[in-house]
């Protein structure tokens, strides 16, 4: 199964709070598929590896710019300490390396089990 991580928000994934991602790339992806949530996917230390949250199943998926989020989205985004569209775009810009008008993988999900 295909890992996502969710290195930045892992407690309102956890929470059960967290319904929305956005990503750079990730086009191939499907309403229906299946993927297991991580707390990270990359830069490991010889020996560790990913701790499984869950498995989470895609409902929508869609290619918009970055800065067309809605404030409904920063909410299921759930990044902590981010309410407004503007701030949510400039942490997400600032951790991507990227720009407002960039078209981000916008990926809407539910919760189907726990690792």
């Amino acid at each position: 199964m295909r890992l996502i991580s969710f290195s930045m928000t892992e407690a309102a994934f956890v929470a059960g709070t967290k319904t929305v991602t956005r990503r750079l790339g990730w086009t191939w992806l499907a309403p229906g598929a299946r993927l297991m949530a991580v707390d990270k996917a990359m830069g490991f230390k010889r020996g560790e590896r990913p701790r499984h949250l869950g498995v989470i199943e895609v409902v929508s998926v869609r290619r918009e710019r970055l800065d067309a989020i809605t404030p409904e989205d920063v909410v299921a985004e759930g990044v902590e300490n981010v309410s407004t569209p503007e701030s949510f775009v400039a942490g997400f810009c600032k951790a991507m390396r990227c720009q407002p008008d960039t078209l981000v993988t916008r990926i809407e999900f539910v919760r189907v089990g726990v690792s």
